[in-house]
């Protein structure tokens, strides 16, 4: 407030002094709503931000929002810009303060805007934008409100936009949701208007810089070392894994762990949605499912890619997830010669992922019999390896049952591993029960000595056995 105006506030008979309009030049959505609210910008880096983005938009022109803007010549141009527009700039400033708007303008024009400190931070597993306003994010299991916010709705909209033509997807009004990925494999979904009411939606499943391995599940108390040796010896002996939970649950880590056991000189053939899988060995093929193009064709769905890998010679076959009639084409892969085949499903219990897998054969039209579907899945699927995250947070494998066959029209089950609720949970409110043996010794572990693996009698020793399900 200059001085007239103060001795104008002290004097209530003085005429109120009014200031000149003064041209500031564009303003940003972010000032405006500032402005708005009656907040005032006066944080001297904010404006110095604001003000290098204008004169960087200026510079670089429309390059900086173009669907081929990216590259290393776009980041070397960017990065020579703002730092000759900050050398340039007036105002007084500290090197940190510098290197901060450099780092947030290059966040905004190369990388994913506000959210890009967030997909740096290693103690964030996903990012969820509700709104450009309100975004949440998922550490150690547990949601809370991020401190950062996009400008406006097209702010947000330019940021999904760049997300889904780098792998050649699209989203509009007329495909208002998208699955895609962002170049380290995290997983992202973004829905907008009209199907998203309150604006566009955004959420990223984050992916670790290095795949998390059994030794670290193990750690965090999501197997037990019995367990763990079991399923090695499983997967080495060429069982049929179905990995079943929620969503969020951690069925990808568990099969990235999993297949991890699949010897190297084997031929794997992968089918995704969105390649997610991080398989370490060197002879692995990886397909992808293809929505369809803006003229409603060329789709390739995973049930194509399924049918497609049985002629391409696979030793196993790994499917990232099961959601529809791809399930009996998977049902057959795993009783036509690929033993030691993978793949996840949503289900929230092992007799759950049974009902699951009926339910996806019928949606294929097959006017098959449930008793002929029941004989598929339990001839096909040796282990059902339940995942899933508890109150607490935590990510815990819940069960381990076999598929020992058929009992009159019913799939029969028997627990091997189960996790032990019953001990009850810390002061944190963290449950302090593992994952125990049940004393039930697998029907096929003499199966697989003709494959060199051995099941130790000492794995399935613990607490009396439930019985058969």
């Amino acid at each position: 407030m200059s001085l007239s105006a103060r001795i104008a506030a002290l004097s209530p008979s003085a005429a109120p002094v009014v200031a000149e309009p003064v041209d500031e030049g564009p303003v940003s959505a972010t000032e405006q709503r500032y402005r708005a609210a009656g907040v005032q910008v006066g944080d001297a880096v904010t404006e110095v931000r604001l003000r290098i983005q204008r004169q960087l938009a200026d510079e670089l022109g429309p390059t900086l929002y173009s669907d081929g803007a990216q590259g290393d010549d776009l980041d070397s141009r960017v990065k020579q810009t703002l730092t000759e527009l900050i050398a340039r700039e007036q105002t007084p400033l500290a090197g940190a303060d510098k290197a901060r708007i450099i780092q947030d303008v290059t966040d905004d024009v190369l990388g994913h805007g506000p959210i890009e400190s967030l997909l740096r931070d290693p103690t964030v597993s996903e990012v969820m934008v509700n709104g450009f306003d309100l975004i949440y994010v998922e550490r150690f299991g547990r949601l809370e409100r991020a401190d950062v916010e996009f400008d406006d709705e097209a702010h947000l909209r330019r940021i999904i936009d760049r997300i889904c033509s780098r792998v050649g997807r699209r989203v509009d009004e007329a495909s208002p949701m998208v699955d895609a990925r962002l170049p380290d494999g995290s997983r992202v979904n973004a829905v907008v208007p009209p199907v998203s009411l309150d604006g566009s939606s955004l959420t990223i499943r984050k992916f670790s810089v290095s795949p998390l391995t059994v030794d670290d599940l193990i750690r965090f108390g999501t197997l037990s070392a019995k367990t763990a040796t079991f399923l090695e010896n499983c997967v080495r002996g060429r069982r049929n894994i179905v990995v079943s939970g929620g969503t969020g649950s951690g069925k990808t880590t568990m099969l990235n762990v999993l297949s991890s056991y699949v010897p190297h000189d084997e031929r794997i053939v992968t089918i995704e949605d969105a390649a997610e899988l991080q398989l370490r060995q060197d002879h692995v093929v990886r397909l992808e499912s293809r929505p369809k193009n803006s003229e409603g064709a060329g789709t390739i769905s995973t049930r194509d890619l399924v049918r497609n890998a049985l002629r391409m010679r696979p030793d196993r076959i790994v499917v990232g997830e099961v959601r529809d009639a791809a399930a009996l084409d998977m049902l057959q892969a795993m009783n036509t010669g690929h033993d030691g085949s993978l793949t996840t499903l949503h289900a929230n219990a092992p007799r759950d992922a049974i009902a699951r897998m009926e339910t996806m054969v019928l949606m294929g039209g097959m006017d098959l019999p449930i008793r002929a579907i029941r004989d598929q899945i339990a001839a096909a699927v040796d282990v059902i390896l339940q995942v899933s995250r508890l109150k607490d947070g935590s990510r815990r494998v819940t069960h381990i049952s076999e598929v020992v066959g058929m009992e009159a029209d019913v799939v029969s089950l028997q627990d091997l591993f189960l996790f032990d609720f019953k001990a009850g949970m810390d002061s944190a409110g963290r449950f302090k029960g593992a994952l125990e043996p049940t004393g039930l010794r697998p029907r096929f572990a003499d199966d697989l000595a003709v494959y060199g693996v051995t099941m130790p009698p000492a794995l399935f020793t613990g607490a009396p056995a439930k019985g058969r399900r």
